[in-house]
């Protein structure tokens, strides 16, 4: 995997700040490529909006980043939205047949912290069978495994005061 860098996707919700990845020389970060991509095919518009309401107002703002929206687990990471009828007092998350995933790490048990990288259009009934997803599924797992290794070694580390990853020297910068 190519060199990439870690950084602040949306950091202005409640409960929880969003990261992503940019690949280097890139002109887009892996989120935005993916939001931009699905939002000019008519027939996604609904459903892209509602992936971006659902990620900015009900995790970031809302619930923050708890087991039951995040309860799509593929291997490494996870796909939102949500798999099956999720309720949180009076509101159901419900979405049957969601035609996108777009892929997600969580980075601490306080559900505060979220890597957001790419994802794509489900055609099939795995990501294996659909062939454009499946690639961005094996990118987003390879992303992750690097994230985890670097704050399992320390070269990352979590600044939970601020809702921050920074590099073990202090620098918010972060490249891998």
């Amino acid at each position: 995997m190519n060199t990439f860098s870690l950084e602040i996707w949306d950091n202005e919700g409640v409960k929880c700040s969003f990261y992503t990845v940019r690949k280097e020389d890139a002109g887009y970060n892996e989120t935005d490529k993916f939001f931009n991509k699905y939002y000019v095919i008519d027939e996604l518009k609904v459903e892209i909006q509602q992936l971006m309401i659902f990620v900015l107002e009900s995790i970031g703002n809302d619930y923050g980043a708890i087991d039951l929206l995040f309860n799509r687990y593929e291997n490494e990471v996870v796909g939102l939205p949500n798999k099956g009828r999720s309720v949180l007092g009076k509101v159901s998350f419900l979405f049957p047949n969601f035609p996108l995933r777009l892929y997600a790490l969580r980075i601490n048990n306080r559900s505060d912290l979220v890597v957001l990288f790419n994802g794509g259009r489900k055609t099939a009934r795995t990501n294996q069978e659909s062939r454009d997803l499946n690639l961005k599924w094996m990118e987003a797992c390879g992303f992750a495994k690097r994230i985890e290794d670097a704050l399992r070694n320390r070269e990352i580390v979590l600044d939970i005061r601020n809702r921050k990853i920074i590099s073990a020297d202090g620098r918010e910068e972060i490249i891998f």
